[in-house]
Formats: C-alpha cells, structure tokens, sequence
C-alpha cells in the first residue's frame, strides 16, 4: 500500500484522486482518449490498477470525470479575473487576457483533446454544455454592450480569441499576442467617439466604462 502523506484517510483518498486525473488527462493529451484506460492511468500515477477501479470503474468513467475537469480549473480562473473587472468591456477583456494566459499554460489541450476523440454522444452534448457555460459571461458582456446583432458579434470576435490562442501555442509572445488582440476587440467594440485609453506597460491598463448615450 503507498505511504499516506496526509493527515486523514479522506484527504490522502483526495490526493490519490487528484493524482489520478492528473495521469488520466496527461494520457489523453499525449496519446488519446483511446489510451486513458484504468491500467494505463494507475501506471502512470505509480499505483495498482486495483486502486484505480476504487476511484473509477470502467474507462468511460475516466473520460467522464477528465471532462468536467477540462472546464472545472480553467473556469474557476476566469471567474476569479472576471471578478476584478468593472463594466462589460473590461469582462470582455479580462475573458480574452485570462484565456490567452490559461492558454499558454497548456490549460485548453484537455478540452480540445476530448472535442476531437469521439466520445460517445453523451460526453460529446456535456462538452458542448461545458463550453457554452464558459463562454456565457464573454457573451453576456457583449450583450451589455449593445454591440448589433450581439451573437454573430461575439462569435466573430470569439475568432479572434481561436487565433490568438493559436499564435501563442506556437510560440508567438503572450504578452505580444495579448496586446494586439486586446487592441483588436477594443476597436471592435469601443463606440465611435469614446475614450478608450491605450494599453499601459504590461498590458494591464484599465478602460473607460461604456456610457448610455454612447451605446444609443
């Protein structure tokens, strides 16, 4: 039996959890959801197969829980930069600088390598249900905006969030990719005539709220 480095059963059986989906999502961005077996997880973790089945049963079960996880830690990022911002515009970019942050971590590989393994219909609708979840609170602040034809707006402007992610996972700058494409949104969605002040050193600036008379 491993040693338990924690004061209680529950938090060594947590610890072994964690452990676990940690393994199960490094297989699955590495090698595929094909690979995330209990065998292979429990391997890769340093623990027995039998050890795994007390945490997951079956594969699917694996699969099912690295979903959840997929959208769990990179949402609970975003809610925490999305609490320091005032107005929608400031939402909308600290939802772009976060992400574009989260994406240079590596933190999105999970989610995308489950979009594109073939789960089964169930897994595949709670992935879309996942990330409709995350996104909402970009929508919403486009919305509050009153940017026109407000979804077909933040879906053009959530392309140039794809993009930027892409330059930064091939090795473009951050804070150069997170610059421009915050630059980029400002234009799209600053009224005419508003103040929006330039990014100041790092990136951090914070912007003029929207007015009412300005969204008329």
């Amino acid at each position: 039996m491993p040693k338990i480095n924690a004061s209680t059963v529950a938090e060594h059986r947590a610890q072994q959890r964690e452990a676990l989906i940690g393994a199960a999502i490094d297989i699955l961005v590495n090698e595929g959801a094909a690979a995330v077996t209990p065998a292979a997880v429990g391997a890769r973790a340093g623990l027995a197969r039998s050890s795994v089945y007390q945490y997951f049963d079956s594969s699917a079960a694996l699969l099912a829980t690295i979903t959840e996880e997929a959208f769990r830690r990179s949402n609970e990022a975003l809610t925490r930069a999305l609490d320091t911002a005032n107005g929608p515009l400031e939402r909308v970019e600290a939802f772009f600088r976060e992400s574009l942050r989260l994406g240079a971590e590596g933190a999105h590989r999970p989610a995308a390598a489950l979009m594109g393994a073939g789960l089964p219909p169930a897994c595949q609708e709670r992935l879309l249900e996942l990330h409709l979840e995350q996104v909402e609170p970009f929508r919403a602040a486009v919305r509050q905006l009153g940017a026109p034809e407000p979804a077909l707006t933040a879906d053009l402007i959530a392309g140039m969030l794809h993009t930027a992610l892409a330059a930064v996972e091939n090795g473009t700058p951050l804070d150069t990719v997170t610059q421009r494409t915050l630059s980029l949104v400002r234009r799209c969605l600053t009224p005419a005539g508003s103040t929006a002040r330039a990014p100041e050193e790092g990136g951090q600036a914070r912007f003029s709220h929207f007015h009412n008379s300005e969204r008329e």
